[in-house]
């Protein structure tokens, strides 16, 4: 059956992988970001998905939504000292606070319907802890555990929440993570993405191709047993 899709942050990255996953399965995708566009296919807004009033109103005309995939997000790092609380607020307004908005406003539908499924593209940082990222460490545990509670909220309506945790993905993310290796160590490209990969069993970056697969099955009829999930894509590492 075709679904109407939303991806918030799917201009770029693992956003966009979804996004064109789900194209190509036949459902009908809109993705949101601040800027950029998404997959050739999909219906674009251009809605800071932080901001609940605008993102209420790009929503407003849309046909209700079957599926949201919350998806933006962003990972900032520093020693902790230098994590003060302007950085945690950014942390938390992008990376949970915006789920929890989304989710909000697409749940009524869903549940009048009978029918619905919200993924959040979480991170193995919502299972594990990474020493410099303390402040998206806490929002990523944060978007786990409201994963698990609404999915226990809502799991008598027809609707599942899901949350996907990728380990270090191949995403302009990552490549941000690299540079700052090379910058701050002076080691080669090739090092700096060993050091990334080394945690991951299978000893390489996952793809975005792969976190879209998980998406793609947990959007399906056969999954709708699989509730309140946080399923790690990282080769083992959690």
């Amino acid at each position: 059956m075709v679904r109407h899709v939303l991806v918030t942050g799917g201009s770029r990255g693992i956003g966009a992988a979804i996004a064109s996953r789900l194209l190509a399965d036949g459902h009908r995708v809109t993705t949101i970001s601040r800027s950029g566009t998404g997959p050739a296919g999909a219906t674009h807004l251009a809605v800071d998905v932080t901001d609940e009033a605008a993102l209420s109103a790009a929503l407003a005309p849309l046909e209700a939504i079957d599926v949201l995939v919350n998806n933006a997000g962003a990972a900032e790092s520093a020693p902790f000292a230098r994590q003060d609380q302007a950085l945690l607020r950014r942390m938390l307004a992008l990376n949970l606070e915006a789920a929890f908005i989304a989710s909000r406003l697409v749940l009524p539908a869903m549940t009048a319907k009978g029918w619905g499924r919200i993924i959040n593209i979480a991170s193995t940082a919502g299972l594990k802890g990474y020493p410099y990222v303390a402040a998206y460490v806490a929002a990523k545990h944060g978007l786990v555990g409201l994963t698990r509670a609404l999915a226990l909220e809502v799991a008598k309506s027809g609707v599942t929440v899901n949350a996907v945790c990728p380990g270090f993905t191949e995403t302009d993310l990552v490549s941000t993570s690299v540079e700052k290796i090379m910058a701050k160590t002076g080691r080669s490209e090739a090092e700096a993405r060993a050091e990334l990969s080394r945690s991951n069993p299978l000893n390489r970056m996952i793809q975005p191709q792969e976190v879209a697969a998980a998406v793609a099955y947990l959007v399906g009829d056969d999954a709708g047993a699989v509730n309140g999930v946080a399923l790690p894509v990282a080769g083992g590492e959690v």
